[in-house]
């Protein structure tokens, strides 16, 4: 394949979210099969770009050459449609969408009509598109009229690792996840709060510098509920696979999930879960491996929690389901060479 191939994305690669994570593995499977790979940092812009950012990224995409292949990631891309319409016919312009930026959680109706509107007009320029699971790409042909031939789904791959004991006194419950609405932490307190009467130990790891408001709110709740001795809001950490190996169960109740990269790296640990049945959750969970409950449900996901905590036998059978699991998972290199494909065709036309 002639030439550089630009990935561009908003921000820092180095952020510590799943979309990513996913973003920088990428590039480096790409690398690792000898393409070049020449990565963008543009202006965050979404999910309400203003004009400075907007002008700076045109003019970023406007001096690549003619006809080269640009990947852009959704998190700019869905609000790029105007750039996208400029740029369509001089540049191989490639979208990978996460999830769409519409299906973000605390979204009022009208930036909501805004960002479907925009990233269909968004997608509808990009000579393919890249989604992470069968679930996103289902939401694109039906609520973004995208033809289903210009979908390639790619799986996030998984590390092999080894399963973690989960032999804790009392249990610890894991969550690894953004402090964002949608992850639903909220929820998960407010479940928490149902089970003080059972032993166990809560720890929530994740970046809390996104959404300021939103982590003053959980604080203000946890305290309010009075578990502030029994779970630990931990924040950023390195090395995610310690939290993994030290771990008893896995809960995470989000919103939506365009794939939900942390449920299957817990799988590959061996890890019971406990999640929302929402987005692609049901397609990477298996029953034999967790239990999933409605979305926004807090009196389903402490039941669950419940029966989880008060039945050893129960975690034994989900974790033993979880590591059958582990099995199954798709690796990074199965990932890489199907967006090289991908890359190699969008290169033809």
């Amino acid at each position: 394949m002639p030439g550089p191939i630009y990935f561009a994305y908003p921000g820092d690669l180095e952020i510590l979210t799943g979309g990513y994570h996913y973003d920088r593995r990428l590039v480096a499977e790409l690398r690792q099969r000898n393409l070049q790979i020449e990565t963008l940092s543009l202006p965050h812009c979404a999910p309400q770009p203003d004009q400075a950012s907007l002008a700076r990224i045109a003019a970023m995409l406007a001096a690549l050459p003619d006809q080269s292949t640009v990947i852009i990631d959704g998190l700019a891309f869905g609000v790029l449609d105007t750039i996208a319409e400029a740029e369509s016919a001089r540049l191989r312009l490639l979208a990978l969408c996460h999830h769409p930026l519409a299906l973000e959680s605390g979204l009022d109706e009208s930036l909501q009509a805004q960002l479907l509107a925009s990233e269909r007009r968004a997608l509808a320029c990009a000579r393919a598109t890249l989604v992470t699971s069968d679930h996103t790409r289902r939401i694109l042909v039906e609520r973004f009229a995208l033809p289903q031939e210009k979908i390639t789904v790619a799986l996030p791959g998984t590390e092999s690792v080894d399963f973690a004991p989960c032999a804790g006194e009392p249990p610890l419950l894991l969550t690894l996840a953004s402090l964002t609405p949608r992850k639903a932490h909220d929820v998960l307190l407010a479940a928490l709060a149902e089970l003080k009467d059972l032993p166990w130990r809560a720890r929530l790891v994740g970046d809390d510098s996104l959404a300021p408001a939103w982590v003053a709110r959980l604080r203000q709740q946890m305290e309010s509920l009075g578990l502030s001795e029994r779970i630990e809001l931990a924040g950023v950490v390195d090395d995610h696979l310690a939290e993994y190996q030290q771990a008893d169960v896995f809960v995470l109740p989000s919103r939506f999930e365009g794939y939900g990269m942390v449920f299957a790296e817990a799988l590959a640990a061996g890890l019971p879960i406990v999640a929302a049945r929402a987005g692609a959750v049901p397609d990477v969970v298996p029953a034999s491996a967790g239990l999933l409950v409605p979305p926004d449900d807090s009196a389903a996901l402490a039941l669950a929690l419940r029966k989880l905590l008060s039945d050893p036998g129960l975690r034994r059978r989900l974790q033993r389901g979880a590591q059958q699991a582990a099995a199954r998972l798709p690796r990074w290199t199965e990932t890489g060479a199907i967006v090289s494909d991908l890359l190699n065709r969008v290169a033809c036309q």
